[in-house]
């Protein structure tokens, strides 16, 4: 048995199912959850998991800080039947039979200072798109000093980005660790477009899709809040011990 419930424990165990849920309560016990985890196998996790919690703590003066990344392959879903309207004592229903009509890329920056967002919607997600949308970035944020978190997608970091960077001097990068993508802050503005937005969004075509994140991210932007980090250095040491001894398990164990 690889998860277990109370009735299914008692009879291993040959006790009364209310017997083993109190000894379940009593110790904080939850053998029916199944939790997930990922170590990072950067080497440098704590240089870099530093490096940006201090630009977010402690950010440059006279410059803006800002978390960028793009949520990629967004699907415009229409249903194949009509929508049930909220009621009195019945949430709002629709059936689970879907239509795919398309997909859109959203490339987007928060403003870390102030929790604003700044996208572009795109067909694909080239190195192409990232580069134009940087010129929009610079634009945006004209003879402004930026400071640019990401993370360790190719096209962050590739020849064309590189090159990129060297023409634009009032411009850094700063990536955090790898497999490590909830020290970026915009996952959070992410994380509130899928719940708020995408999940319960219906779209005729992809065009639709389009139009509806333009019209969120508008709306977003007129009662946003900035997303506060509060874990010093040395709230991250627990996690900075953790991931050095899972790595160095891991390099003995595959010598």
């Amino acid at each position: 048995m690889s998860r277990w419930s109370i009735r299914t424990l008692a009879r291993e165990v040959g006790l009364p199912p209310a017997r083993i849920a109190r000894i379940l309560r009593a110790y904080d016990l939850h053998p029916h959850c199944l939790r997930t985890f990922t170590f990072s196998p950067d080497p440098q996790f704590k240089e870099k998991l530093l490096e940006v919690v201090a630009l977010y703590m402690q950010p440059p003066e006279n410059a803006v800080v800002l978390c960028a990344e793009e949520k990629t392959g967004i699907q415009a879903l229409d249903r194949t039947q009509p929508m049930l309207p909220l009621r009195a004592k019945r949430p709002r229903c629709w059936t689970n039979e879907y239509v795919r009509l398309g997909t859109r890329t959203v490339l987007a920056s928060l403003e870390v200072e102030t929790g604003k967002v700044f996208a572009h919607v795109k067909e694909t997600r080239t190195s192409a798109d990232f580069l134009s949308f940087l010129d929009e970035l610079v634009k945006r944020y004209e003879d402004q000093r930026l400071y640019v978190v990401l993370d360790n997608l190719n096209t962050h970091k590739n020849e064309k980005a590189r090159n990129w960077l060297r023409l634009h001097p009032n411009v850094s990068f700063h990536y955090t660790p790898t497999h490590a993508s909830w020290v970026n802050l915009i996952e959070c503005f992410f994380s509130i477009l899928t719940r708020q937005g995408l999940q319960h969004s219906v779209h005729k075509s992809s065009k639709d899709l389009e139009r509806f994140l333009k019209a969120y991210f508008a709306k977003y932007n007129d009662h946003c809040q900035p997303f506060h980090w509060t874990k010093g250095p040395e709230k991250l040491q627990h996690i900075i011990e953790l991931t050095q001894q899972f790595q160095a398990e891991y390099a003995a164990a595959n010598l």
